[in-house]
């Protein structure tokens, strides 16, 4: 399956801010990589923005939330939807 990005909010990116910003769809991507391709993602990102994340079950969604969580990022939520979870974080601040 292939990663998928969109901007699910609707609005001009360029006025985004700490509503859903971005999602991406790494169901069927292994570790290590999809916390490398969220990782890229987040530091691509505005401090403060969210980024959803898809993920399977397993180690995608044992080991993603806690790197993220060890990067300084906040996982505001982890939801079961089917036979994946989607998480949702929101990028630290750079001080």
């Amino acid at each position: 399956m292939n990663e998928k990005e969109k901007n699910v909010s609707g609005e001009d990116p360029t006025k985004l801010n700490h509503e859903l910003n971005t999602e991406l769809d790494l169901r069927g991507v292994i570790c290590p990589y999809n916390f490398v391709k969220t990782k890229l993602k987040l530091e691509a990102m505005e401090q403060g923005q969210i980024l959803s994340v898809l993920l399977d079950d397993g180690d995608p969604i044992r080991n993603v939330p806690l790197s993220v969580s060890n990067e300084g990022h906040t996982v505001l939520s982890q939801d079961r939807l089917q036979e994946f979870y989607r998480v949702r974080i929101r990028r630290r601040d750079d001080e």
